[in-house]
């Protein structure tokens, strides 16, 4: 089984060179925006505290640990997250206190391998295969870098360690918080069959329940389907799902990824239909998305909008701007435009959208404007 602790073997590293396996570190803060301002007011230590707009249309862009556990969570209205946990502290996000943050960490990563692929300011992957100090054992440099972090942040982070991209990620949220998890050559099946379908990543609310009808519930149980039923039943997500079941990702970590757009989008766990729905909807996926926009620094010119259908049909509509989009106003005023150009909807959505593309320094994108794809993905 997966080990939840160092070993002083360091047997994750065996058959590098005949099976040709990559040294994959998955790091993820924990509870990063809320712990940085945990960190920065020890009036909120150890208190509920959501990072965020109250009230109104505010979403919680981040919640700490004591405020997850009345259950809320990032992307939540602050309406509901107040009313799970009437004694939440809402804090006005500071992006330049979470870069600053962000780029500690960075300078930490670059100490032990040159291949970082980031996802987020509080999130990468790191290819540890041939590190620069010669250390070997990915093990080890997950928790040295661990110790690092907490040593010149004073934040914690956790990591997953395995032998590719899918189950390293997995790892990392394995003991959360503060924790280290390691999938060795040879484990990634077992550990990925005991694992409730919920934690593979794309799989939302809707496409579980439908699992569940299939009789599919955890990894294993989707192990056990051959590749032909998960297209039948999946689409284009069959082939994903067949290989993630069997702990299988060939995904290189891309260290000089330039990145192409900044987004994020919400399943639902029951499908949207009326125009007020999904006018309300809009607005909280808004602010979600140009938060991460304002963390990023990114500058765009195009925005799009995604809708998923409970058919899985998806639909895109985009709009572009000859020069960058200048602010949230006028981020929310060209994604509203977009939604309310195609309502009424012919028919429920399941997810929503929102990206801003065409960046700065990224290659010149031509979006599509009114073509609709057949895709789960």
């Amino acid at each position: 089984m997966a080990s939840d602790a160092p070993s002083d073997e360091h047997s994750e590293d065996a058959g590098r060179g005949e099976l040709g396996l990559r040294k994959i570190i998955h790091v993820d803060m924990d509870a990063f925006f809320a712990s940085v301002e945990q960190r920065d007011n020890a009036e909120l230590r150890g208190k509920p505290v959501a990072v965020g707009g109250a009230g109104g249309r505010g979403v919680v862009a981040a919640a700490s640990y004591e405020a997850r556990v009345f259950g809320v969570r990032s992307a939540m209205p602050s309406v509901t997250a107040q009313r799970l946990c009437p004694d939440l502290i809402f804090v006005r996000p500071r992006f330049d206190a979470y870069k600053e943050a962000s780029r500690q960490i960075r300078h930490v990563f670059e100490h032990y391998t040159h291949l970082i692929e980031p996802l987020s300011l509080d999130e990468a992957y790191l290819d540890v295969t041939e590190d620069r100090l010669g250390i070997g054992s990915a093990t080890r440099i997950a928790t040295l870098i661990r110790q690092e972090i907490r040593a010149k942040t004073q934040l914690t982070a956790s990591a997953g360690v395995s032998y590719n991209k899918f189950l390293a990620k997995l790892a990392s949220d394995q003991n959360k918080p503060d924790g280290l998890c390691v999938i060795r050559p040879g484990e990634g099946a077992r550990f990925v069959a005991g694992l409730p379908v919920r934690r593979f990543h794309g799989v939302g609310p809707k496409a579980e329940e439908r699992m569940q009808k299939l009789g599919i519930a955890t990894g294993a149980d989707l192990a056990g389907k051959d590749v032909a039923f998960l297209r039948q039943h999946f689409g284009s997500m069959g082939d994903y799902l067949f290989r993630a079941a069997r702990g299988i990702d060939l995904r290189p970590v891309a260290a000089h990824r330039l990145r192409k757009s900044v987004g994020g989008e919400r399943t639902f766990a029951e499908d949207i239909g009326s125009g007020a729905g999904l006018r309300e909807t809009l607005e909280t996926i808004i602010a979600i998305v140009w938060d991460r926009i304002e963390a990023s620094g990114a500058r765009g010119r195009t925005v799009t909008l995604k809708l998923k259908f409970t058919d899985f049909r998806i639909m895109t509509r985009a709009t572009s701007l000859p020069d960058f989009v200048s602010d949230r106003e006028e981020f929310a005023r060209l994604a509203r435009a977009l939604l309310e150009a195609e309502l009424p909807l012919p028919q429920p959505i399941r997810l929503m959208g929102l990206t801003l593309s065409g960046l700065e320094g990224a290659e010149n994108e031509k979006p599509q404007r009114d073509e609709a794809q057949l895709s789960l993905l």
